[in-house]
């Protein structure tokens, strides 16, 4: 199997060729110009992730949602289960940036943090 990505770990986006040998489970990766390439394209075909960003309901506070984010990349096959956990999810203000709003959101091991402030309304 052959694919061909670009790299995302740098604004220079290298073009990647990745081979993956099926009888023996070799992976070979060219046209990175660095070592985060290689490692990129062995992720991409072997376990693809990304970071989940998205808001979560606030009670009581002086804005209505606040924008969140997984700690560190999701499986891809596991996003739209953080998703729904998500949209069911309610704090209460006060948070503040970094305030972990999951400890373990979808099974994940991957907490879910605040990525703003928002204050508690007065009254």
């Amino acid at each position: 199997m052959i694919r061909h990505l670009t790299c995302i770990n740098c604004p220079l986006g290298c073009a990647l060729c990745v081979t993956v040998d099926e009888d023996t489970k070799n992976i070979l990766v060219t046209g990175n110009t660095c070592p985060r390439g290689k490692t990129y394209g062995i992720s991409e075909v072997t376990d693809p992730k990304r970071m989940v960003t998205s808001t979560v309901f606030v009670k009581k506070g002086v804005q209505n949602v606040v924008s969140c984010k997984t700690e560190r990349p999701v499986s891809k096959e596991k996003i739209f289960h953080v998703m729904n956990a998500l949209k069911n999810t309610v704090v209460e203000a006060p948070v503040q940036l970094g305030d972990v709003l999951i400890e373990d959101v979808a099974d994940t091991g991957i907490r879910i943090v605040a990525t703003r402030n928002v204050e508690k309304k007065q009254g």
